[in-house]
């Protein structure tokens, strides 16, 4: 009798960040990422009520590597 392992696929799973972390991440201050934010050049954070905002890990992190990737000279 052989014994079959199934697993299933990982699946990539996103962390939601909150505001204390994307400053930690990014070293930019609060007035700079919602500034940024409204120029359109900081990735939109998602709502989960009235009064709480998160931002999804891999875009705050993919926002630093562009950034690193820039200042590189990297395209």
């Amino acid at each position: 009798m052989q014994i079959v392992h199934q697993s299933r696929p990982v699946v990539p799973r996103d962390r939601l960040l909150r505001l204390p972390e994307v400053l930690s991440l990014t070293g930019c201050k609060k007035s700079t990422i919602y500034s940024m934010l409204q120029e359109g050049r900081f990735p939109k954070p998602v709502r989960l009520s009235a009064r709480m905002v998160t931002w999804p890990e891999t875009a705050v992190l993919q926002w630093v590597q562009d950034r690193i990737n820039q200042a590189a000279g990297v395209q």
